[in-house]
């Protein structure tokens, strides 16, 4: 094997994609903080037992550990930005009101997601910590979408769900975790074969409910399909009216409703939500409401905070977005002439592009596109139009 292969799913990033995905971090951050979200940049590497604390078992499987050569500790490469920033908002901040954070910063996986996906996402995220009306639902997903639409993205449909449904369903049902975990994997898969196998000895209520749960997929019409399913199952209907009303409230996207998908049920506790665009395969962003994660980093004030937000990847983002041209730039003649040094300082300055070309050959540049080039008119520099 040659020694500068790469680990299977890493790879660099080449000049024209690494232009396009910093690009798309400075409009994502960019537009993150329109919102009034402040900016925080966690280490890439913790004591592991912090890292995974309160975390699920998919995320530890997800994190490379290793050993700290100073302490002997258990180390962990992060795999997810989401618990560092819930430690930073319950541990180091410690406020009392709302708290909007963002971040955009590289995780490690020890396994990709999905087929050809890399293991080094470049992961962006924004957060609410402090409010649990759906108010911090709404702004979380319309900053969402505009982030996908800053990024130049076209047509988006937006996936709505819930975890308090099937964990009504699930409310006095004495089943061990192994079997939990199995019930909500047949859910998100819709295979009722499965699921009634796991269920057989649950009481009918919860059985019958569950199995419902697998149709319940499409348009705004599966709203009241629900309603009317579930209506002798506690808690259903208020849930069912808040992403009736979160619906309502999004425009210019195409909106559509799973309330059998309980993908990332141990964690998340509320709305949760996913943005597909053409192009993209699977969802290009994943966010919702997982109240109290910050809980197990609380002190002496009450951390157990509710929480929504959401996380995308910034080079699976630049895969199907848009790849911009490449930037204008001027051509300059290598001199150690003062006037010459004066007249690219001055251009540089303006914010131009100034690539001198270098004594002997010169190699093709990718990621600029030499339209003008700096000459001498009568004494003076000038630039010309190529």
């Amino acid at each position: 094997m040659s020694a500068w292969l790469l680990p299977d799913h890493i790879a660099d990033v080449l000049p024209s994609e690494a232009r396009h995905i910093e690009q798309l971090r400075r409009r994502l951050l960019d537009t993150a903080r329109g919102y009034g979200y402040e900016l925080v940049i966690p280490p890439l590497i913790e004591h592991l037992d912090s890292l995974l604390t309160g975390a699920s078992e998919a995320l530890n499987l997800q994190t490379f550990k290793l050993v700290d050569q100073l302490s002997g500790r258990s180390l962990g490469l992060r795999a997810d930005t989401t618990p560092q920033v819930a430690r930073i908002d319950a541990h180091l901040l410690g406020r009392q009101g709302v708290t909007r954070l963002c971040y955009c910063g590289p995780v490690l996986h020890t396994r990709p997601e999905r087929a050809y996906a890399t293991r080094e996402p470049l992961q962006f995220g924004a957060e609410i910590y402090g409010h649990a009306g759906r108010q911090a639902d709404l702004e979380v997903l319309l900053l969402a979408l505009d982030c996908l639409r800053a990024a130049g993205m076209g047509e988006l449909s937006v996936d709505l769900t819930d975890a308090r449904i099937a964990r009504a369903l699930l409310a006095g049902v004495m089943v061990d975790a192994q079997t939990l975990n199995a019930v909500h994997a047949a859910l998100a898969a819709k295979d009722a074969s499965k699921l009634a196998r796991l269920t057989q000895d649950f009481p009918a209520a919860s059985r019958a409910g569950l199995q419902t749960l697998i149709g319940l997929y499409g348009n705004a019409e599966v709203l009241g399909q629900a309603e009317h399913a579930l209506a002798n199952i506690s808690g259903t209907a208020g849930v069912l009216s808040q992403l009736r009303w979160l619906a309502d409230q999004l425009q210019g996207v195409r909106i559509g409703f799973d309330l059998a998908d309980a993908r990332g049920w141990g964690y998340y506790t509320g709305m949760r939500f996913a943005v597909y665009t053409d192009g993209a395969g699977d969802a290009i962003v994943r966010g919702g409401r997982y109240d109290g994660v910050g809980a197990v980093f609380g002190h002496k004030l009450d951390r157990e905070r509710p929480a929504v937000g959401f996380s995308l990847d910034v080079k699976q983002l630049a895969r199907v977005a848009d790849n911009p041209p490449a930037r204008a730039a001027v051509r300059a003649p290598s001199s150690d002439a003062p006037d010459l040094r004066a007249a690219v300082a001055a251009l540089r300055a303006r914010g131009e592009t100034v690539v001198c070309a270098l004594p002997g050959p010169n190699g093709e540049i990718d990621e600029f596109d030499c339209d003008r080039e700096l000459i001498e008119d009568a004494g003076q520099w000038i630039v010309r139009a190529l």
